[in-house]
Order: C-alpha cells, then sequence, then structure tokens
C-alpha cells in the first residue's frame, strides 16, 4: 500500500505550461482541438474497422484494439490538463497523482506490447504468408491482446508503489502538465537511486526490449521485402509496415529518452517536450497514419463517405420531388 504517513506532502501542484492566464486560454483550445481529434479519429478507426467486412483481419483487429489503447492513454492526461488551464486550484491529492501515474504507466507498458505483437504480425505476414492464418489465429489475437493488458496492469503496479512509497517533505510543485515519473522522483527528500534501478530495469523490459524486438523483426521484414521480385509488391509491403515503423519510432523514441536516463540528466522543459510526443501526439497521430498510410483502410474510409453523399444526394433529390 501506498503510505502517506511517511509523507509530509498530501497534494501536489501541477504547474504546467504556463502562469499566464492568456496562454493557458490559448493552450486550453489547442489541447482541446488535439483531444477531441484523438477521440474522433480512433473512435472512427474502431467503428469502421468493427463493421466492414473488408478489414475483418489480424491486422486491422490489432489496430481497433490500439486505436482503444490510444483513447484510454491520452484520457488518462489530458481531461485533467484541460481542467488545470481554466481554474487556479492546480492541486492534485497524493492518492489521484499515484492513480493518474498507474493509469498513465500502465497503458504506455501496454501500448509497447502492442506494438510490439504488431511488428510480429507484421513479420509473419510478410515473411511467412502462406502460414499467416495459422499462426495468426483469432484465439492467437484475443491471447496476444489480452495478455498486453495483463503485463501492463500487473507490472506497474509494483512500479507505482515504489515512488509513491519514497516520503516527500516539500516543495509540492510538479514542474509537468501531469502526475510522471521523473518530476516526482526530484520531489523525495529521500535516496531514490534504489526506485531509479527498479524503473530502469522496468523500462529495459517493457520499452527498450520491445524497441529491439521490433527493430529485429523489421529487418527481416526489410530483408525480405528487397526480394520480392514485383515492383507493386514491394510498394504494397512498403506501404503496411510504414505506418506501423512511423508510429513505433516516434512512440519509443520519446519515451526511452524520458524513461532511460537518470534523474540528474533531466530537464522539465525536456520532460515536457518529450511527454507531448508520446501522451497527445502520437495518439492523435495514429488514426492518420493508419488510415491515409493504408491503402485497405482509405478505401474503405473513401468508401463510406462516397456513400453518404449519395445518400443525401438521394434524399435531397426525393425531397424536391415530394415539394414539387
Amino acid at each position: 500500500m501506498i503510505r502517506e504517513n511517511q509523507s509530509f506532502v498530501t497534494e501536489f501542484i501541477l504547474l504546467g505550461f504556463s502562469s499566464d492566464p492568456t496562454v493557458q486560454c490559448l493552450l486550453f483550445l489547442i489541447f482541446l482541438f488535439l483531444y477531441v481529434f484523438t477521440l474522433l479519429g480512433n473512435v472512427t478507426i474502431i467503428f469502421i474497422v468493427t463493421t466492414d467486412s473488408l478489414l475483418q483481419k489480424p491486422m486491422y483487429y490489432f489496430i481497433r484494439n490500439l486505436a482503444f489503447l490510444e483513447i484510454c492513454y491520452t484520457s488518462a492526461t489530458v481531461p485533467k490538463m484541460l481542467v488545470n488551464f481554466l481554474v487556479e486550484d492546480k492541486s492534485v491529492s497524493f492518492l489521484a497523482c499515484a492513480t493518474q501515474m498507474y493509469f498513465f504507466i500502465f497503458l504506455g507498458v501496454v501500448e509497447c506490447c502492442l506494438l510490439a505483437v504488431m511488428s510480429y504480425d507484421r513479420y509473419v505476414a510478410i515473411c511467412s504468408p502462406l502460414h499467416y492464418f495459422t499462426i495468426m489465429k483469432k484465439k492467437t489475437c484475443a491471447h496476444l491482446v489480452g495478455g498486453s493488458w495483463i503485463i501492463g496492469i500487473v507490472s506497474m503496479f509494483g512500479q507505482t508503489v515504489l515512488v509513491f512509497r519514497l516520503p516527500f517533505c516539500g516543495p509540492n510543485r510538479i514542474d509537468h502538465f501531469f502526475c510522471d515519473i521523473p518530476p516526482i522522483l526530484k520531489l523525495s527528500c529521500h535516496d531514490t537511486s534504489q526506485t531509479e534501478i527498479s524503473i530502469f530495469i522496468g523500462s529495459v523490459i517493457f520499452l527498450l526490449m520491445p524497441f529491439l524486438f521490433i527493430l529485429v523483426t523489421y529487418v527481416r521484414i526489410l530483408s525480405t521485402i528487397l526480394r520480392i521480385r514485383s515492383a507493386e509488391g514491394r510498394q504494397k509491403a512498403f506501404s503496411t509496415c510504414a505506418s506501423h515503423l512511423t508510429s513505433v519510432c516516434l512512440f519509443y523514441g520519446t519515451a526511452i529518452l524520458t524513461y532511460l536516463i537518470p534523474k540528474s540528466w533531466h530537464s522539465p522543459i525536456v520532460d515536457k517536450l518529450f511527454a507531448l510526443f508520446y501522451a497527445v501526439l502520437i495518439p492523435m497521430m495514429n488514426p492518420l497514419i493508419y488510415s491515409l498510410r493504408n491503402k485497405e483502410m482509405l478505401g474503405v474510409l473513401n468508401k463510406r463517405i462516397s456513400r453518404n453523399r449519395n445518400l443525401k444526394s438521394l434524399q435531397n433529390g426525393n425531397c424536391c420531388h415530394f415539394r414539387q
């Protein structure tokens, strides 16, 4: 359990980006737009993949789960940040801060595992296409996704307890826009070296190792693609993998620079900038990446838009005919 009686601090204050009211109003509008765009984009992906028969494939099953995960992931931080832009009291209770951090890091671990699973899916599809549907059965896909969630939920509870068992004697101002590990460790009035070692080990296991696994699979994928004789086949394979690899590089790159370097090397400005990428921008970009860079997804989306336009035109024509 989190031992609050070891700490003089009962609440934290999130400093965010700026104390200027004008800047805060502007940031509120910007992040509100980004958040709504993220929700709409990912909900659209979930709806399209769920309802279209052409997208009932393992790859799109994982994309749909990633879209749901991104909604949860960005909702762990952005709503509280939006509220703080509008209110003077930017405090967050000790328990609420611990809860936010737990949800954020466990969802982050789930995403690390899921991205690794998606790279394995692409590896099997391109390197062993004849055995693809034998290996990536519906039950297997469900187990891989479920396992990713279980790993995240269980493993990050211990990390959260380790951080919030530390005594916090003050100050209680977190120079960040949410309760993240690096800025919270800076506030502890106790030696944090053991906690940092534990976080480093966890980051290697759940962040670096999945990233290395993804790199290895993509090296194998690339070597297979280069052996494809058909230019059209190569282009299709590259198109399928490029979207996933773009998302992977952005997510892992900023997260590794945040969680795998010592506390003393952290800068509040850099931490906030990196956090914006992996907590806000990437969940927003994934719908664009998977819809605009994926021909099948783009085709289905265009078909839906055209169908809606035709229905509206037909309805308008019927209305005009009725009036006449």
